[in-house]
């Protein structure tokens, strides 16, 4: 619900004195408005005070909490209705407990839902009233989001945990401090390292903390400070890493906030060329795509947001290219497109004009506010908005009819129509007209509906820009109706809808009369005045398309006898389309047209029968509708009554079957009995009589029906309802001299003038209620209480019967009848503060006779006690639909542009109905009464009883009542617990497994098996697991099986951790003083007492911890257990490992154990297990501030400076300065994560090691414990065994749990474990099986890791170990173990300083490519090699110039596979060579040294002409080859080495790589065709990818230079795939190129240079590439071109003996051919460069083509093909195509289109 402004002029109450920030406007509209005020101010105080008391007594939970949920229903209730004051305390209160550091995860959410959605208006509070400071949330995303525990168990968050917290971020943003921007710039700076992962933290962060809305005067504290040096970064990086598309969100955000205050101009090109490329649109035939630009593309949402606010302003490039934008993609749009790209261009299309109508609201309509507004300089003319929707019509108008659906179309237009309708509504329209005439194709029907729909508004109210627009809305009506057709489902839902919408806006009466009356009307007024003539036709007519509906779908009809008495699906569908239809045009008729309808209606009901299935529950809504719009319609109740009561005869009660004439009767009876309460009182004997007779039929039909007229009887006259939905308060009943309907045609809902006539029961109503109750309930209840007692015999339909009377009173009176009584039940949580509900007024005043009615115990039928639990008189679940269903209409009906509730008045009423219902049930309240408790006993009595059904039914019912009360679960729990007690015999299998699906709960509410509290789970899990002992239990039946497992599944899946300490802080305090005001009850004593009780709750808390770990541990040792509950027991065991307490001694024993298990569940969970124990253990190492600028002796660089820096330099790796002895080893100072002092400003951080010499001394009993089990060699001897046993054949991974789990023993207990495990070592190594080498990788890695803090010389004695087993290892190699060593070692060298390692890289870089053991081998050293040295990044790059020098003679490799790795290889050696802004040229090797050194190489390839062709011998002959062999094996490797560099690295090096490109274009085949060798795929395949990279603006020139110097090749396989790579560059970057008027000049002269070639296929791709680049308007088809291309056409031909006479000797054509040919060409590209419309031009083209029919060929084959395109594509919509051809061109067409019937 959104909060409203106050009516102007409302006085608020005295109590609340100041005023209220925003309140729920609607509720003063209720017609108990009047008492609301001292309610909330009596809701308020209560919360304020329980608030303050449950802080300063710290009781988080469940004070705090319950009275934090009080606060958001508050809100709920009433708005934002408390002072500014309050409001600010509030959030300080809440933002204290949300940020408390040991919170509980669960409380966590809860507290920061709520001050979401306290800051979610921004505009009430300004900066001024509240500050907020950001570093406790970001410690909060940092603990939960990074959690460095979770991964190991020891930590378990919900999934939803990250959303809620950055929307907190969000909401709190706005009121970070203004020095905040420069602390984030700080604290982030240093992990902005572009190899590392946490430079999408970093980027993450600032997307998500950066404040974007500091006024202007502060700019240079806020984005000033970073936007230089961020946009900078985003220009430069050209291969879409991870973290762009996060840097566009924080720009899109920036560039909305601070509209006008930035100049994008410079950037527009480079904004709108990433956008486009970001859509992955597919261009030319055969791209490769690359999958990061899938996964990384951005978001269109915020692609959305930021072109928007660059719109305006005086320079107009942003529209520009946006026009461009949409002429490049326009085709995309067509139906007959389709494609994984279309979504992304649907959303598009739907985003944007919605966000253009956000912003002229907040620049035009919005209410002023703290907020910066747009400077006037920058806000949206008129002609910006005129011409950004000019542009974007036309892919709108094409996009209706997609493949995906109209709704983003419709939903597109409905913006647009707002801002502009006259230039939006008329081309749909024009496509609506012939839609509604068409038979054929029913699609373009629903889809034009659809979109008419979205523009009903805008077109019915006309305006002063479109005044003409009402005069179509009768022509439509008519047109759509017979659109309701029986046959086809979804026209005759659209239908339904479009008559609705439109009945809804506008007043159907007849006004022609006017015409002769007055004369002072405008001439449009007078159109409509006559055309309003045919509304009653309309109406009539509708009337009979509805009954013809009826009759065709009657059950006789539709089925044949078979079972199924309901609806389906489609009919009710149906069914409820007709009846709202139907409703709202009556609503909307005047008297007259009504009463012909009224009769229309009744003859038809009365002269038939209908079944009361189908057809009578459509003809019964029909005429409930004209009963409920009018009373006087009622009047023929009277003629229903004599047909109903003649032949009730008495033999007739007890047929079993009765006639249909009287079913019918009853149906139709019970359904216009739904109208207002008051016209019922003058029929009430009559009613009285009917009911008497029909409720105790003996038919179930006849007293079900009955039952519903007593149903709606009881409703009509109790609830409180409006009873009139007009679009105009008053209706249209006045003369026409007084008012003038046609004026109120669209006309919006007044707001503060609505007038709503309410139905309040009056005193009359009730007791005619109480008297049908006394009548008709008592008995009931009387004759059940006996049968009870067992005193009255009954058969089972007659308690059938008894009980529908019942439910049915129940539910027709439940919002008269008086909560339950009873008193509530104590002692469920202990608490210090009061627990109590509030009570809500809602209109009705209790009566005491009745409570003696409702305790008799329903104890017979779920349903009816749910109900008398719940009902209130509406259900959650209907209200929850009804909620959804009204947003759905307001937003299909909604003006957005102007905002400010301007909704039509029935939508207005429908909000403040739902406004009503909330109130009714939030009511009730959740006290927990003994009363409920009986119920709630009753109900799990029958949810494990012996009936299947019954069971499901009553639990059903069981979880919902769980979820309303408060803390009545833990009063359940022991009780569905007895039925799992082992030592009880008497439960069978049926209640057992009731009781399990009670514990289990359903998808969406309470998990009685996992609440958040320990007293419960204390309870319930030691019972599931000793249930496996139970009688009942038995694994034979599959359904118990399966419920144990979803049990142990779902607890897996929505455990957190529970909280075991609360402690709050002391500022906390402050703030609760200031809640509490005067009653500030703070004393010294009261303080004590406080923590007193604190620190019991503690142990309380802890005690219990432990305990459920014993009874766990009890219940896994029982003997005879089944397996599977050792299983989940031994889970559940593994989900309570926590990281702020270690595991009681005892179970840490037992986990050790398991690490031997059988079982291999139970090893995996164990190695997890251990692992986290043993993180639990670790000793926490000193952490010691360095400064790198006193190590280094270099100064602190001034300006912002990334990259090898003289003060970074002592972190290289230095092979002079290796610490190789214990002095150096002990002064080096170790820096182990990489990111540290890449870029500027670091101050890092050194962890000195705890020493553990004197370790075996003091042991803790846990360490104890580990230790005897990993020094015992039979333990470790097993744990081998088991761990290199394989799990899944050729399935399994390196496994990172045992990774950790050796990691922690080796860093908990340094190297003692080391003599127990050598030997296991040496034998694993020499076993070259997968299954032991991958556990050989674990422990090694786990050993390389675990050493961080070892002393010098355990080191060395470790590398002495470890340097022969890594060397025998990787020289046994294999295919299935290469990933795992690979893993290995670069797990090893993750996160850790390359000169601690030094023994590693060196022993790595022996000599990778030794040759012995074959290509494969080399292969997988390098892999190894290249995992390690890509961990260290850039602070390698002594060891990366080695490497190159190494691998550079070794280029030109034969084999395959080496080749592919050293290109690998390359990637990572040039990765760190990047040019980003402020980056200072890299230490490491560079890409432009390697280059040139390879272009010396190749030479001889470059100078050589004819065709390269790939003659190699496989073997390495001896002896030198010729250079030009070299030459083709080293180009081989260089393309490896581009292939893999276009995905991974940041920048291409492009002018390195352009001097390559002429050898390429020369090597790349031509046609598709798979069958080539490696060398021209790899050349096909580098070309496609680099003509998709990202150009910089300088970059261009080159490009054009190197391609018109192919075009000159003597090769025609190059000029034809420059071509080719034409295309794919020129869209890929299309705004750059658009932007450089030279480059486009160039590119055109090129492809029209390369029409006229001799070759003709070269001639055929230079015609496509031609209309392509016309097609997405990069070039335009201007005079010039038209000429050039006519005179061409003109050349002559030689004569034909002369062409005889060459064709024997040569096959060269002649030049003049050619150029001929190139005309033909050059007119052809133009005609196939507009696929789906006809320009102006284009007929005469298509004129001077047909000249050419009969030139010789390649000509004739040209034109043909044109021509059969053309017809295949304006084929769809030749009627409109048509209009632009004259008469004679029209008859020349139809003779060349060959088949002269097609066009007839």
């Amino acid at each position: 619900p959104q909060g409203q402004d106050r009516a102007p002029g409302t006085d608020p109450a005295a109590d609340m004195a100041r005023p209220p920030q925003k309140e729920i406007v609607y509720n003063k509209l209720l017609p108990y408005g009047e008492r609301l005020d001292a309610e909330a101010a009596r809701f308020l105080a209560h919360i304020k005070g329980n608030l303050a008391r449950a802080v300063q007594l710290q009781e988080l939970w469940p004070g705090g909490l319950f009275w934090t949920r009080k606060l958001s229903t508050y809100i709920r209730l009433y708005g934002r209705k408390f002072s500014r004051e309050d409001h600010v305390l509030f959030i300080k209160l809440l933002y204290e407990l949300v940020t408390i550091p040991k919170l509980e995860i669960s409380m966590m959410q809860g507290f920061a839902r709520l001050l979401i959605n306290l800051l979610k208006k921004k505009e009430l509070l300004s900066r001024d009233d509240l500050e907020l400071p950001w570093k406790p949330l970001y410690e909060m995303l940092e603990r939960i989001l990074y959690s460095k525990t979770e991964h190991l168990g020891l930590n378990w968050f919900p999934n939803s945990v990250e959303s809620v917290l950055k929307t907190l971020v969000k909401s709190c943003r706005p009121y970070f401090p203004e020095d905040a921007t420069a602390e984030m710039l700080d604290e982030w700076r240093p992990l902005m390292c572009p190899f590392d992962v946490t430079m999408q933290k970093a980027i993450t962060y600032f997307e998500l903390f950066l404040p974007t809305t500091l006024p202007p005067e502060l700019h240079h504290k806020g984005f000033k400070l970073w936007f230089d040096e961020f946009i900078g970064l985003w220009v430069s990086v050209q291969n879409l890493p991870q973290w762009e598309g996060h840097l566009v969100n924080l720009f899109a955000r920036l560039a909305t906030d601070n509209i006008g205050y930035i100049d994008w101009d410079p950037y527009v090109p480079k904004i709108f060329t990433r956008i486009l490329r970001s859509l992955n649109l597919p261009v030319g035939s055969n791209q490769v795509v690359v999958p990061r630009f899938l996964t990384n593309a951005y978001d269109v949402g915020h692609a959305v947001m930021w072109i928007t606010a660059m719109m305006g302003g005086p320079s107009k490039l942003v529209q520009k290219h946006l026009s461009g934008l949409f002429n490049s993609i326009a085709s995309f749009y067509h139906p007959s497109n389709n494609g994984r790209w279309l979504n992304k261009l649907m959303k598009l299309l739907q985003r944007l004009p919605s966000s253009v109508v956000r912003r002229l609201h907040r620049e035009r309509y919005k209410k002023m506010t703290w907020l910066t507004p747009v400077p006037e300089s920058h806000k949206l003319t008129d002609q910006d908005v005129t011409d950004f929707v000019e542009c974007i019509i036309q892919p709108v108008l094409l996009a209706m009819f997609s493949k995906t659906g109209s709704l983003e179309a419709a939903q597109a237009l409905q913006n647009l129509a707002l801002m502009r309708p006259e230039l939006v509504i008329p081309p749909v329209l024009e496509k609506t007209y012939p839609a509604l005439e068409t038979l054929t194709e029913p699609h373009q029907l629903t889809a034009t509906l659809s979109c008419v729909i979205g523009v009903a508004r805008s077109l019915v109210s006309g305006g002063k820009w479109f005044p003409e627009g009402p005069t179509h809305m009768l022509p439509l009506l008519m047109r759509a109706l017979p659109g309701v057709d029986p046959n086809d489902f979804s026209k005759c839902m659209i239908t339904f809808q479009f008559i609705a919408t439109f009945s809804t806006l506008v007043p159907l009466v007849d006004c022609s009369s006017v015409l002769q009356e007055r004369d002072d009307l405008s001439e449009v007024e007078r159109e409509l005045c006559s055309a309003s003539a045919e509304f009653e036709d309309f109406v009539l007519q509708f009337m009979d398309r509805c009954f013809g509906l009826i009759e065709s779908s009657t059950l006789e009809q539709t089925r044949e006898e078979t079972e199924t008495e309901k609806m389906t699906h489609l009919e009710s569908l149906v069914e409820l389309g007709l009846s709202s239809t139907f409703s709202t045009i009556l609503t909307q008729c005047s008297k007259d047209i009504f009463k012909v309808a009224l009769e229309k209606v009744f003859n038809f009901a009365v002269s038939n029968i209908f079944e009361t299935r189908v057809a009578g529950r459509m003809v019964a809504d029909m005429c409930r509708a004209a009963v409920k719009v009018r009373e006087n319609a009622l009047n023929f109740i009277p003629s229903l009554h004599c047909l109903s009561l003649v032949p009730l005869d008495d033999d007739v009660l007890h047929d079993e079957e009765l006639d249909k004439e009287l079913l019918w009767n009853l149906q139709l009876l019970s359904e216009i009995t739904r109208v207002d309460g008051k016209k019922l009182l003058l029929y009430r004997e009559q009613f009285g009589k009917i009911l008497q007779r029909t409720l105790h039929l003996t038919c179930k039909q006849g007293y079900i029906l009955s039952c519903n007229l007593l149903h709606h009887l009881l409703r009509s006259a109790t609830l409180i309802y409006p009873t009139e939905y007009c679009s105009v308060p008053g209706g249209f009943d006045k003369p026409l001299s007084e008012y003038f309907p046609i004026k109120d045609w669209g006309k919006p809902g007044d707001l503060w003038n609505l007038d709503i006539q309410w139905h309040v029961p009056s005193s009359e109503e009730i007791n005619f209620a109480f008297y049908l109750l006394d009548t008709f309930l008592q008995p009931e209840l009387t004759r059940l209480e006996l049968y009870a007692l067992g005193e009255l015999e009954m058969s089972r339909d007659d308690v059938q019967q008894c009980l529908a009377i019942v439910h049915n009173c129940l539910i027709g009176s439940g919002n008269i009848l008086p909560p339950l009584k009873g008193e509530r039940v104590p002692h469920l949580v202990p608490s210090l503060v009061s627990l109590e509900e509030t009570k809500l007024y809602t209109g009705v005043e209790y009566d005491n006779l009745f409570c003696k009615i409702i305790t008799v115990v329903l104890f017979l039928f779920p349903q009816i006690i749910s109900d008398v639990l719940q009902f209130q008189g509406s259900h959650k679940h209907e209200f929850d639909s009804r909620w959804k269903s009204f947003n759905l209409v307001k937003k299909s009906m909604e003006n957005r542009l102007q905002g400010k509730k301007q909704h039509i008045r029935a939508l207005l009423i429908d909000r403040v109905m739902l406004q009503h219902e909330l109130r009714t049930l939030t009511m009730e309240g959740c006290e927990y009464k003994t009363s409920h408790q009986e119920m709630i006993r009753d109900l799990l009595c029958l949810s494990t009883s012996s009936y299947g059904q019954v069971r499901s039914k009553a639990q059903q019912a069981f979880f919902t009542a769980l979820g309303t009360y408060n803390f009545c679960c833990r009063d359940i729990i022991p009780l569905v617990l007895e039925f799992l007690r082992p030592d009880r015999q008497d439960v069978t299998q049926k209640q057992f497994k009731g009781a399990l699906y009670c514990l289990l709960g359903n998808h969406s509410g309470v998990c009685l098996a996992n609440l958040h509290d320990w007293d419960c789970i204390a309870q319930t899990w030691p019972a599931i697991v000793s249930s496996g002992l139970s009688k009942a239990m038995s694994l034979e039946k599959p359904s118990i099986v399966r419920l144990f497992d979803d049990l142990a599944e779902k607890i897996h899946r929505q455990y957190e951790t529970i909280g075991l300490d609360f402690a709050v802080s002391d500022q906390f305090l402050g703030v609760q003083t200031c809640l509490c005001g005067q009653r500030n009850l703070h004393s010294a004593d009261s303080k004590a007492e406080t923590l007193k009780t604190f620190k019991f709750k503690s142990q309380i808390f802890a005690l219990n911890y432990e305990n459920l770990v014993n009874m766990l541990l009890d219940c896994v040792e029982q003997r005879n257990l089944p397996w599977k509950f050792e299983h989940i027991s031994i889970g559940f065991l593994s989900l309570l490992l926590r990281d702020d307490r270690t595991l009681p001694a005892r179970a840490i024993k037992f986990f050790v154990q398991c690490l031997n298990h059988d079982a291999i569940v139970v090893r995996k969970v164990a190695i997890s297990a251990v692992a986290g124990i043993l993180k639990q253990l670790k000793r926490t190492h000193k952490k010691v501030p360095i400064c790198p600028y006193e190590i280094s002796g270099s100064p602190k660089p001034s300006s912002i400076q990334a990259g090898d820096r003289p003060d970074n330099q002592w972190l290289h790796y230095n092979s002079q300065s290796l610490p190789k002895t214990k002095e150096a080893w002990e002064s080096c100072c170790f820096v182990e994560k990489t990111h540290w002092g890449y870029y500027t400003c670091w101050e890092g951080q050194q962890e000195n090691p705890v020493l553990i010499f004197s370790f075996l001394f003091f042991l803790l009993q846990a360490e104890q414990i580990i230790y005897d089990h990993f020094s015992d060699p039979k333990f470790v001897e097993q744990l081998i065994k088991f761990l290199s046993l394989e799990d899944r054949k050729g399935k399994d991974k390196f496994n990172p749990r045992r990774f950790c789990l050796f990691k922690g023993l080796f860093r908990n207990f340094d190297d003692a474990f080391l003599p127990v495990l050598q030997p296991h070592l040496e034998q694993l190594v020499a076993d070259s099986h997968e299954s032991t080498q991958r556990c050989l990788a674990e422990i090694i890695a786990g050993l390389i890791r675990g050493s961080k803090h070892w002393t010098f010389e355990k080191v060395e004695k470790l590398w002495k170990l470890l340097c022969p087993l890594l060397r025998t290892a990787l020289s046994n190699i294999t295919v299935e173990t290469y990933n795992d060593w690979g893993t290995c070692i670069a797990t090893s060298c993750e996160s850790r300083d390359p000169r601690k390692l030094h023994w590693l890289f060196e022993l790595l870089l022996e000599s990778p490519l030794s040759g012995e053991g074959g290509s494969f081998v080399d292969a997988c050293r390098l892999y190894v090699l290249q995992g390690g040295l890509a961990q260290q990044e850039w602070r390698v790059p002594e060891l990366l110039h080695r490497l190159l020098k190494y691998l550079e003679p070794k280029l030109t490799q034969v084999y395959k596979n080496v080749r592919e790795r050293i290109g690998s290889v390359l990637t990572y050696i040039f990765m760190i060579d990047v040019s980003l802004p402020n980056t200072a040229a890299t230490k490491s090797p560079r890409v432009h040294e390697f280059t040139t050194r390879i272009l010396e190489n190749l030479k001889p390839l470059m100078e050589a002409d004819e065709e390269i062709q790939n003659h190699v011998m496989e073997e390495n002959g001896v002896g030198e080859q010729d250079e030009r062999t070299q030459g083709i094996k080293l180009l081989k490797t260089i393309l490896k080495w581009l292939m893999a560099s276009a995905g991974r690295s940041f920048s291409t090096a492009v002018t390195e790589q352009l001097q390559l490109l002429p050898l390429f274009f020369k090597i790349a085949p031509v046609e598709n065709d798979n069958s080539y060798d490696e060398l021209k795929r790899d050349a096909k395949m580098c070309l496609s990818l680099m003509s998709q990279g990202l150009l910089y603006p300088q970059q261009v020139p080159l490009v054009l230079q190197v391609l018109k110097q192919t075009a000159r090749s003597n090769s025609w396989h190059a000029r034809y795939t420059i071509l080719t790579y034409l295309q794919t560059m020129v869209f890929y970057n299309l705004f750059i190129f658009l932007n450089n008027s030279e480059a486009v000049n160039d590119i055109r002269w090129l492809v029209i240079k390369l029409l006229e070639d001799e070759q003709l296929e070269v001639r055929e791709m230079a015609a496509t590439t031609l209309s392509g680049l016309l097609q997405c308007n990069f070039l335009t088809m201007d005079g010039p071109m038209q000429t050039h291309f006519e005179q061409l056409c003109k050349m002559r031909l030689p004569k034909k003996r002369k062409r005889d006479l060459a064709s024997m000797g040569d096959t060269i054509p002649s030049g003049d051919l050619v150029k001929r040919h190139a005309g033909v060409l050059g007119l052809s590209a133009c005609i196939l460069s507009s696929p789906y419309d006809v320009p102006t031009w284009m007929p005469q083209l298509l004129m001077d083509l047909s000249a050419h029919l009969n030139d010789p060929q390649p000509i004739e084959m040209t034109v043909k093909k044109t021509l059969s395109n053309f017809r295949r594509t304006h084929h769809d919509n030749w009627q409109e195509h048509k209009q632009q051809f004259t008469d004679d061109q029209l008859l020349v067409l139809t003779d060349l289109l060959v088949s002269p019937c097609y066009y007839a």
